[in-house]
């Protein structure tokens, strides 16, 4: 939920503004357990391997040699609240690369993730893939995703609840809130 997918950015998600309240009281309920992941284009494509290079070269404004720092930033409704939630960067979809994210999560004694954000079929999906690969219980609050595309967003939910549905459990913030222990 960064500034970079706001309407100011190069990559909008148009539900964004939509979904940031819902986010922003699931983040607040449990701040000192929250993990936001920012997704940090690199200085320039050449700075990347493979299709990554590929991808930036398409996506050249949003390198940082051309994107305005603070578009890298959180949505401020959800930086008021660091610390004591915790954010960690990523250069790739998923926070799962490298160690730095199960690290965390491990000494923090953690077996279950509540994942909010954006994009449900980009960074969301691969957060989900990669918590399922590390055994998580993994929860997807459905009403504080969104997406840049409405086909790629209503897809995933399905498949989600449909092909993960003994991996992955969807459920609206309503839900959570009723069910979750304070």
């Amino acid at each position: 939920m960064q500034k970079l997918f706001s309407s100011e950015g190069p990559w909008p998600a148009p539900w964004m503004e939509r979904v940031l309240p819902t986010v922003t009281r699931i983040a607040e309920r449990y701040a000192d357990r929250t993990v936001f992941t920012r997704f940090i284009p690199p200085e320039k494509p050449e700075d990347m391997p493979g299709q990554w290079r590929a991808y930036y070269e398409h996506w050249r404004q949003a390198t940082r040699a051309v994107l305005d720092p603070d578009l890298l930033n959180l949505m401020p409704s959800l930086a008021r609240l660091t610390p004591p939630a915790a954010v960690l960067d990523k250069p790739v979809y998923s926070p799962f690369t490298g160690h730095r994210l199960l690290n965390l999560l491990r000494s923090q004694g953690t077996d279950t993730l509540v994942i909010t954000g954006s994009e449900t079929d980009m960074c969301v999906l691969a957060t989900a893939l990669g918590a399922v690969d590390h055994g998580y219980r993994v929860v997807l609050v459905s009403d504080a995703l969104c997406s840049s595309s409405d086909e790629g967003h209503d897809s995933l939910l399905s498949l989600y609840s449909k092909r993960f549905s003994h991996q992955i459990e969807t459920l609206d913030s309503e839900r959570l809130f009723s069910e979750w222990r304070a």
